[in-house]
């Protein structure tokens, strides 16, 4: 394989990125502000149900040549705690996201290559996925609630980035100047950020079962933990995250073993990145079988759900920088 001479970096646009990560930094802490807000001191409300059904969910009827679909639930309705402030911060939240996906331009610009060659190009693109996904959960199933939630790691893992994992603009190492980079760290990146949005509504879930449990007893629950949304929406969010990032971290898998193949001679070693996000698959397959043929709701699906979070965010920092490997970053 044969490598070009790198561009020379664009220090104009070097600089706008800078002050981009900054802006986003700041946007997406007044948006959690106003999340936070919302969540403590909206107005519980029941959540319009037509939106909300589970996948299968009803029946269908009709005459003529005309197909009615008539969808009813035995759920219980869902409920979470809203106000114009929670409008107001879904705004705030989409102007971070532009933001956001200006910085990865400007800072691709800056390099001239694909913008995710190091640790801190990963979470920031992760980060924009996150956010999307928060985005399109507040459109299709009226989720903004989860905006409080999901906007704390996403604002650890800038602060984290910036702190420590920031390096300035250039070009790639050999290693890493193929057409793979595009392919494969997209998808692993899209997955992520959906199995982030997937894992904080689990732990959300976790939180928001055990106050209902302890409503069913009869005793009075205060608090954040008392206002959360009700389980039944964020165990179908944590769900359908899970059943479109599982499909594209499956393939980010494969296609990381046939770049493996082209660069090393081989498509498995044991290398531990390679053995943790084999890992992160088998717990997330684990979770949809067990609800796909075992029955399996409530919080024994979301601890398994939890687990697989878990096993990525390991992969993403323990493995790269704690781990000796062809991955690491130490």
């Amino acid at each position: 394989m044969t490598y070009t001479l790198a561009a020379p970096v664009n220090e104009s646009m070097a600089s706008a990125s800078d002050t981009l990560i900054i802006a986003m930094i700041v946007t997406y802490a007044a948006a959690m502000f106003l999340f936070a807000i919302e969540a403590a001191y909206g107005t519980r409300t029941k959540l319009k149900a037509g939106r909300l059904m589970p996948v299968g969910a009803g029946s269908v009827e009709g005459g003529d040549g005309d197909i009615e679909v008539n969808v009813r639930s035995t759920e219980k309705e869902a409920q979470a705690s809203q106000s114009v402030l929670g409008r107001i911060a879904l705004a705030v939240t989409a102007l971070g996201f532009v933001l956001n996906l200006a910085q990865i331009v400007t800072r691709g610009l800056a390099a001239g290559r694909w913008p995710w060659g190091n640790m801190f190009e990963f979470v920031v693109a992760m980060c924009l996925v996150a956010v999307g996904a928060l985005l399109y959960a507040s459109w299709r199933y009226q989720a903004r609630f989860l905006g409080a939630f999901v906007l704390v790691p996403v604002l650890l893992l800038l602060g984290v980035g910036v702190r420590w994992l920031y390096v300035d603009p250039g070009p790639l190492i050999p290693a890493l100047q193929s057409y793979w980079v595009p392919i494969h760290v997209t998808a692993v990146i899209i997955a992520g950020g959906g199995f982030m949005v997937s894992g904080v509504a689990g732990i959300t879930y976790l939180v928001s079962h055990r106050s209902e449990t302890r409503r069913a007893r009869g005793e009075t629950v205060t608090g954040i933990a008392g206002r959360l949304p009700s389980p039944e929406i964020l165990d179908r969010i944590s769900h359908r995250f899970i059943l479109f990032a599982f499909p594209l971290w499956t393939f980010g898998v494969i296609a990381g073993s046939i770049w493996a193949d082209e660069a090393w001679g081989r498509f498995w070693g044991w290398d531990p990145k390679e053995v943790w996000s084999f890992i992160s698959w088998v717990i997330y397959a684990a979770y949809l079988h067990a609800r796909a043929t075992g029955g399996w709701r409530g919080p024994k699906a979301t601890w398994i759900n939890v687990l697989g979070f878990l096993t990525v965010m390991f992969n993403l920092f323990a493995v790269n920088y704690l781990f000796s490997g062809l991955h690491s970053y130490a």
